[in-house]
């Protein structure tokens, strides 16, 4: 999977996402110190919503995801774990690494059937090495963290860069696997890294933009593994599979296993797969990626827009373009970027299962219409954008959304309900951007928009 750097799309109201990895490897683009904020908030149980989709098309994402690389080349046979899997944790992590660890590997039984438990013997199958981001970036420019076979630390990773062994196409089963995740970044971006790749060590290695319900994805919008994620986990470690399989072989067995694993998919009528073409990728990447300047950004993401028209979607793509258009419009030409965010919403709302990133789209036209002193247009939608970051688990959106929230109450004279929301707010900042000065730096962000701020 590849994981570009990112302008701060679909994360939160002004946050960067992550990364650019090694070709073909799947990867996702601060220390927490004394603090005189409330304290840091976490989310309780999962609520993962089911997968809402047929059977035939869940068959299909799972053969791309498991037998094409990003790049577009590939597999030739299926590969899992045919052991226990045990994972180790190496380095210094952060305070919130483990416990967020303990979760996942929990929701990985429960949920996806597999047998794996956390150790501290050096012979485990998965090692997460946890390294700054300076480590991490002097291995890979520009990723933020990254899976890579047969290896278990950098230096390891270094050795056998170019070799063989790290290659997922020489892979007849998957025994060793090394995942490098920064432990000086937010709390937040650690859990993400941590699902992603631990994910994409036990099964996939593809990212499908066709998907919108899913952490498959390089839109970077869901932050924790999905039902659909965890469906797919299930069937990866079915007992009519193993490692070794045909593409053929695999599909042969699919239909019988997701009827036995999701009999409500059964009942689904098939939608036609919409492929997404490699020029619009491109696109997306050259708009996304870095190195480029804003004016080829801006015409990639044009170039994006056009396709998706030529392709005829209607879906979470097309809103993408549009999404993408009103992020970089925004800093000169705000009455067009508030035309670009209504467009991509215009396309969520028609296509169902995009609550999350209908709940980012909302987080930008909020933070419009509370700069024009509209308080009423930013709080019409905001509840149920909250309430969607809240069951996603994304912590900085929700604070995003909350403190916005606070904002348009301001406008509105409720500055009591105000400042209750946006000291709630808080907790949930601090585990999504870290750093108190992240977190005053988002605060400062949010208020700036306030007309009642700026001529104070």
């Amino acid at each position: 999977m590849i994981r570009f750097a990112c302008l701060a799309l679909l994360i939160s109201l002004l946050a960067a996402c992550a990364s650019v990895p090694l070709e073909d490897t799947p990867t996702r683009a601060a220390p927490i110190s004394d603090s005189s904020l409330p304290p840091m908030k976490t989310f309780a149980a999962p609520r993962p919503a089911p997968p809402a989709r047929s059977n035939r098309n869940i068959a299909a994402d799972f053969l791309s995801l498991h037998f094409v690389q990003e790049s577009g080349r590939s597999l030739p046979r299926f590969t899992r774990f045919e052991t226990p899997v045990t994972v180790r944790v190496t380095g210094n992590p952060p305070p919130t690494m483990l416990p967020d660890l303990r979760r996942l590997i929990a929701r990985l039984r429960n949920e996806a059937g597999i047998d794996v438990r956390l150790v501290s013997s050096p012979d485990a199958n998965i090692t997460i090495a946890t390294v700054s981001r300076a480590e991490l970036r002097r291995a890979q420019p520009d990723a933020a963290c990254f899976v890579v076979p047969n290896v278990s630390s950098l230096s390891e990773f270094r050795r056998k860069r170019r070799s063989p062994d790290t290659a997922w196409s020489n892979l007849d089963q998957r025994r060793r696997m090394g995942i490098f995740i920064p432990g000086d970044t937010s709390p937040q971006e650690v859990r993400d890294c941590l699902h992603e790749e631990l994910a994409q060590a036990l099964g996939p290695v593809n990212d499908l933009y066709r998907l919108r319900d899913s952490i498959f994805n390089d839109d970077n919008v869901h932050a924790v593994l999905t039902g659909f994620d965890m469906l797919i986990l299930r069937a990866t470690y079915a007992p009519e599979l193993r490692s070794g399989m045909t593409r053929a072989q695999v599909a042969a067995r699919l239909p019988g296993i997701l009827a036995r694993l999701n009999p409500r998919g059964e009942r689904i009528a098939p939608q036609p797969v919409r492929p997404t073409p490699r020029d619009w990728i491109d696109a997306i990447e050259t708009a996304l990626g870095p190195g480029t300047v804003p004016p080829a950004r801006r015409n990639a993401a044009r170039r994006a827009i056009a396709i998706a028209e030529r392709e005829g979607w209607t879906d979470h793509r097309r809103a993408f373009g549009y999404f993408i258009m009103g992020r970089m419009t925004e800093p000169y030409d705000s009455d067009l970027a508030r035309e670009y965010f209504r467009a991509a919403r215009r396309y969520l709302e028609a296509t169902p299962g995009t609550e999350l990133h209908r709940a980012n789209v909302t987080a930008r036209l909020a933070a419009d219409a509370i700069s024009r002193g509209n308080a009423g247009a930013a709080l019409a939608r905001l509840d149920p954008a909250i309430a969607t970051a809240a069951r996603y688990e994304n912590a900085a959106l929700l604070a995003t959304l909350m403190l916005l929230k606070a904002e348009a109450l301001d406008l509105a004279g409720q500055r009591r309900t105000a400042q209750t929301i946006r000291l709630d707010s808080l907790g949930w900042a601090r585990y999504g951007f870290g750093s108190d000065w992240a977190v005053r730096a988002r605060m400062r962000e949010i208020a700036a928009l306030n007309p009642l701020e700026q001529r104070s």
